[in-house]
């Protein structure tokens, strides 16, 4: 990605909550309703870069974020997912932790979850 860094220039506006370290926004492009990203404040790549107070107050703030969203939307479920990197399919080079709501229905068998991401490997179940 060129230029600003799209989590570093967050309008106030966008954030819904935060912490120490990390802030909660809606997603931009969300994939269902209330799909929600936490940043952390420092701009880094990688979860795996992150200080124990970073990571502490991220994970803080997706319990926070989850319960707001129970509260909000009503979901059955959640994804929880981090692109780690440009091979993983990371777009935007700061950490983002997607917390994705999940509704009965919302896909015909959400069996495999995350495994999706390569199809060809996701339905491990089945005599394929």
């Amino acid at each position: 990605m060129d230029g600003i860094c799209p989590f570093c220039s967050l309008p106030k506006a966008r954030v819904v909550d935060s912490g120490e370290h990390g802030v909660v926004i809606r997603d931009a492009y969300p994939i269902s309703q209330g799909h929600t990203l936490i940043i952390p404040k420092r701009h880094t790549g990688s979860f795996f870069t992150l200080t124990a107070d970073e990571r502490t107050d991220l994970l803080a703030l997706l319990e926070t974020a989850k319960a707001g969203l129970d509260r909000e939307f009503h979901p059955q479920a959640y994804n929880i997912g981090i692109n780690d990197g440009q091979a993983a399919g990371q777009t935007v080079p700061h950490l983002h932790v997607h917390l994705i709501p999940r509704y009965t229905g919302d896909r015909a068998d959400p069996r495999g979850g995350v495994r999706w991401i390569i199809p060809e490997k996701a339905d491990y179940w089945s005599r394929r």
